[in-house]
């Protein structure tokens, strides 16, 4: 089974809502599963007691507190991976670099389409997790970002 049809079928996933598909083709048996790790919740405010006052939430660890907080930017799709619109081009974007939500920080080649992807947060590229030229998975992790 080709990369294409498989991007075809996380596609069929995504737009009907399923967790889970399984195919079955002569001697080919594909299995795809949409499983998120679970993300952190950040909490703007304590929630509120029951006679309308808030409690008071003390951490065990401040040292938690101050630590920055990290995202991943993820692959929205199967395909290859490309950190530069061309080849001799510069890469969108490195290591040590702001980026915005709308920042485009590589393409990811599906169906011979190049699609660019953005950032969708703010933040400073503090790692590359994929290898330029080579394929990744649906929610591959991408790039390493601290938040701003």
């Amino acid at each position: 089974m080709d990369i294409a049809k498989i991007a075809e079928l996380i596609e069929l996933m995504v737009k009907n809502n399923l967790s889970e598909i399984e195919i079955e083709e002569e001697n080919t048996k594909l299995r795809l599963r949409k499983d998120f790790p679970p993300q952190p919740t950040l909490v703007s405010a304590p929630p509120p007691s029951s006679s309308g006052h808030f409690v008071e939430v003390k951490d065990k660890e401040p040292s938690l507190l101050a630590s920055p907080k990290f995202t991943e930017i993820r692959s929205p799709m199967v395909g290859i991976f490309y950190r530069s619109p061309s080849p001799n081009a510069q890469p969108y974007v490195e290591v040590g670099q702001e980026v915005t939500e709308d920042t485009v920080v590589c393409i990811i080649e599906a169906m011979k389409v190049m699609n660019e992807i953005k950032a969708e947060v703010h933040g400073i590229i503090t790692e590359v997790l994929a290898e330029n030229g080579k394929p990744v998975d649906f929610n591959k992790p991408l790039f390493k970002v601290k938040l701003l």
